[in-house]
C-alpha cells in the first residue's frame, strides 16, 4: 500500500512541467507554442535564453531523482524505487497539468537513474554528452543514452526490478523520439542550439 501511495505521489511529482513554469518565471513564450513544441529543456534552449533552458533541465532531472529519494526516505519497498521512478517519468511525459501532452522525459529519467544509483546516471549522462559533442544532436544522443541504460542498469545492479523499469523508461524515450528518428534519415533536424 505504502509504495502505491508513492507511485501516485511520484507520477504527481513527474507532471510537475518546469518548461512551462520557468518559461513563465522568465516572461518567455511557452515553450509549446514554438520550435518543436515540446516542453522539455532543449526547446527551451530554442528561445535564446540559456539560464531558463538550464533551469528546466535541473527541475525535470530533479523531480525524478526526488521521487525516487523520496520514497527511499520514508519507508517504501526498495523493490519499488525504480517503479516509482518509472512512475516520476511517465508524469512528465504524460503530465496530469498539461492534459497528458508532457516532453520526452531525457532529463526526468537521468533523474530516475541517479536517484536509482549514480553511476547508472553518469552513464546515461557521459553517453548523452559525447554523441551531443560529436553530432550536436539532442534527439540522436538521447536514442543512443536510451539503448544504453537498461544494459548498463543489468550489468550494474544484477536486479530485474531495475532493469526491467529502467527498459520501459528507454523504450518510452525511443517511442517519443519517433518523428526525431524521422527528421534524422531525412536530414531535417535540428541541432543543439539552433532555432526552429
Amino acid at each position: 500500500m505504502t509504495s502505491a501511495i508513492f507511485v501516485v505521489m511520484g507520477y504527481l511529482l513527474g507532471s510537475l512541467p518546469f518548461a512551462v513554469i520557468v518559461s513563465r518565471a522568465f516572461g518567455l513564450a511557452d515553450p509549446r507554442s514554438y520550435g518543436s513544441g515540446n516542453p522539455g529543456a532543449t526547446n527551451v534552449l530554442r528561445s535564446g535564453n540559456k539560464a531558463a533552458a538550464v533551469l528546466t533541465l535541473l527541475g525535470d532531472a530533479a523531480k525524478g531523482w526526488a521521487a525516487v529519494w523520496l520514497a527511499a526516505r520514508f519507508g517504501a519497498e526498495e523493490a519499488a524505487l525504480a517503479t516509482i521512478g518509472l512512475a516520476a517519468f511517465l508524469g512528465h511525459v504524460f503530465p496530469l497539468f498539461l492534459g497528458f501532452k508532457g516532453g520526452k522525459g531525457v532529463a526526468t529519467a537521468v533523474g530516475v537513474l541517479l536517484g536509482l544509483h549514480w553511476i547508472l546516471a553518469l552513464a546515461a549522462t557521459l553517453t548523452w554528452l559525447l554523441v551531443a559533442l560529436v553530432t550536436r544532436y539532442s534527439s540522436l544522443s538521447a536514442l543512443v543514452a536510451a539503448v544504453e541504460a537498461p544494459f548498463a542498469a543489468w550489468i550494474l545492479t544484477d536486479r530485474a526490478d531495475i532493469a526491467v523499469p529502467v527498459g520501459i523508461m528507454s523504450l518510452m524515450l525511443i517511442w517519443r523520439h519517433a518523428a526525431n528518428v524521422r527528421k534524422l534519415l531525412a536530414g531535417t533536424e535540428s541541432k543543439i542550439g539552433g532555432k526552429k
